[in-house]
């Protein structure tokens, strides 16, 4: 049970993808005896294992997890959602532990447990559909284009490769005329426990290195014989993802297997690469190189006494 006055504290992991989140999540869990809530906006869907780097069957035996597998690629499970779902979560799991993690390198889901979503107006469904349509017509390139003239803020945070993240950028600016960067995390909301933010970075260098090694590792774990399993289901927004998106497109016989391989690790590499400009922005994080473990520790000790 917590300790008697003590505030409760949501310790969050982020950085980029491959920097070694999930490690340092089930060190600290371990460390603290607590859980952990993802914040993985794709490790979310039980369909798409391999792709989203999950944590392994060791890892998930040796803490408590949660927002793992939670949810099918069919379901509509947005940011509001999570963080309702996360807020009412924790609620519970305070009254057992002092301490809880949360692991994740979707910004926009940190900052909605974190800071709360802003009220945003109504937009028109209407214009939604059309973008879908244009979609599936001329490709996410086109959407990604407009976007990126209508709301250049919002365009250089926002993971790319996501039409359904794009689309709600340009559904919003197409219906009400204003840049969904404007209505973003204008207001902070209040929560009922201490936040402690640690992010984890190194050279580009070697985290490039990292990158590529996850992908190669994938490759041999049998990510094509995942993506031909899912074809069905590759119309979905989870599914237009990198990783995926790639080796359909090979599937497609659009480019030859090598070049789709190339071509997600140079994607993944980009998404980390906007992750870091993301979290980069919000002061609060205190940053550790990966193997900094026992350093981490020692800090967190300090501040959550």
């Amino acid at each position: 049970m917590p300790e008697q006055g003590k505030k409760n504290t949501l310790i969050v992991i982020v950085g980029p993808t491959a920097i070694g989140k999930t490690a340092l999540a089930v060190a600290l869990a371990q460390h603290f005896s607590t859980e952990i809530i993802s914040a993985d906006s794709r490790q979310f869907f039980r369909e798409m294992e391999i792709g989203t780097a999950k944590p392994s069957a060791e890892e998930l035996a040796a803490a408590p997890h949660h927002f793992i597998n939670s949810h099918s690629v069919h379901t509509l499970f947005s940011t509001g959602d999570f963080e309702n779902e996360v807020l009412k979560l924790t609620e519970e799991l305070f009254k057992v532990h002092s301490n809880l993690i949360m692991v994740g390198g979707s910004g926009l889901y940190i900052d909605a447990v974190c800071n709360g979503l802003d009220i945003l107006p109504d937009t028109d469904l209407n214009i939604r559909e059309q973008l879908n349509q244009q979609l599936a017509e001329e490709g996410i390139g086109a959407i990604q284009a407009q976007l990126q003239a209508a709301d250049p803020e919002y365009y250089a945070k926002v993971d790319q490769s996501n039409p359904q993240r794009l689309i709600r950028g340009l559904e919003f600016f197409l219906s009400t005329g204003n840049k969904f960067s404007g209505y973003m995390t204008n207001s902070k909301k209040e929560r009922p426990f201490h936040i402690v933010k640690i992010g984890l970075n190194t050279d580009r260098t070697i985290l490039y290195e990292r990158i590529n090694h996850r992908v190669d590792l994938m490759m041999q774990a049998g990510l094509l014989d995942e993506v031909k399993g899912l074809e069905s289901y590759r119309h979905l927004n989870a599914l237009k993802t990198v990783g995926y998106a790639e080796l359909f497109d090979y599937l497609d016989g659009n480019i030859q297997l090598p070049d789709a391989i190339a071509l997600i690790k140079q994607n993944t590499r980009r998404f980390a690469k906007r992750q870091l400009t993301w979290f980069r922005r919000d002061g609060q994080i205190h940053w550790y190189e990966p193997d900094q473990l026992t350093a981490v520790i020692t800090d967190l000790e300090s501040s959550l006494l």
